[in-house]
């Protein structure tokens, strides 16, 4: 490992990034079947034993907070929400603290299944804010693509997590050529009209296998084209560099509020340079980026007895050779063996 990494205690690659914002999968399971995310009767799920403990999961977190200066922690899935010990897990993590002495931001990426019931318990745990997927706000086409008639529920935790401070709540969309396009503006004046901020997120090869096309994806352009059939929208940019979200300033409308939109360009407009997340799935395996076909066993080491600054070691070791970008654009890409339910998002 180079001297620099291990001297700087810190996930710093050998291009230049330090990795701040560490997305922690709690699960690969979920209870919706979204069609870009998994197939119809699911995936095989990971054997409990396999799957980190809650201690392990907080010790994780400490190495990453308190040796390698993580800042931002984020709990993903599968769903997150189907771990019962959430806020048990989120109240340990808010205990931690930097060597420069500051708290993480923690949040949370859900369906917002099981949201409302919680929301309240969370915010008190300490988690800072949610990301809630959002698909369509027609009911019957958010069926259509989660496979569960549920949006009654999500938008329940939606109002739950707005009243219970989780803010500001950031709606997660990916639109499908020919599946909900025509959602981007119903979707956009939903998220003005209650003060939240809407992110579309371009499909990625992240879902079952072959069911990903650039013909299928709709990209970042033909995004904001969409919503500027009805909005006016001003380019601010990104709110820091490492911030994957470009962002529009959307001008105030007859009966609606201004606000902002963001657009997640992962595929036509990507942002590799700026990366700043490491990523440990539900089994305790160390990734670079979500397109990584490699990851380094952290829970093997855990279960044996290796130390906090082993275990720092060897996760500083392996980022430093994170590679330049994901490579979708590159001949020969493959996607990953796992799908995004099994990674993290």
């Amino acid at each position: 490992m180079p001297a620099t990494v291990a001297q700087h205690l810190e996930l710093r690659d050998r291009h230049g990034r330090v990795a701040r914002d560490l997305r922690l999968s709690l699960t690969d399971r979920c209870n919706l079947r979204c069609t870009y995310c998994m197939p119809a009767e699911g995936l095989p799920w990971l054997p409990t034993a396999d799957t980190l403990t809650d201690a392990e999961v907080v010790r994780l977190a400490r190495i990453a907070v308190g040796t390698l200066g993580v800042d931002q922690v984020r709990f993903t899935g599968g769903e997150p929400l189907l771990r019962r010990s959430l806020e048990d897990i989120v109240g340990a993590v808010a205990a931690l603290r930097t060597p420069g002495g500051t708290r993480p931001e923690i949040s949370l990426t859900t369906n917002g299944l099981g949201l409302a019931h919680r929301a309240a318990a969370l915010r008190g745990a300490g988690l800072d804010r949610v990301n809630i997927s959002l698909d369509a706000v027609e009911r019957e086409r958010y069926a259509q693509i989660a496979r569960r008639d549920r949006l009654p529920d999500v938008i329940a935790g939606i109002d739950a997590a707005t009243a219970a401070g989780l803010t500001p709540v950031k709606l997660n969309t990916v639109l499908m050529r020919g599946v909900n396009e025509d959602q981007a503006v119903p979707l956009l004046a939903f998220a003005l009209e209650r003060g939240h901020q809407l992110r579309f997120i371009e499909q990625m090869p992240l879902g079952p296998r072959h069911t990903w096309s650039r013909d299928a994806f709709v990209p970042s352009a033909e995004i904001r084209a969409l919503l500027a059939a009805r909005f006016a929208l001003t380019p601010i940019g990104r709110d820091d560099d490492a911030a994957p979200a470009t962002l529009w300033r959307v001008d105030p409308s007859p009966g609606l509020p201004g606000g902002t939109v963001g657009i997640i360009a992962s595929v036509s407009e990507p942002f590799c340079g700026a990366c700043d997340r490491t990523r440990i799935t539900a089994d305790g395996q160390m990734r670079t980026c979500l397109f990584s076909r490699t990851e380094t066993d952290l829970r093997t080491p855990l279960r044996a007895g290796a130390s906090d600054e082993d275990i720092a070691a060897l996760w500083a070791g392996a980022t430093w050779h994170k590679p330049a970008g994901h490579g979708i654009d590159d001949a020969g890409f493959e996607p990953p063996d796992r799908t995004m339910s099994a990674i993290g998002g």
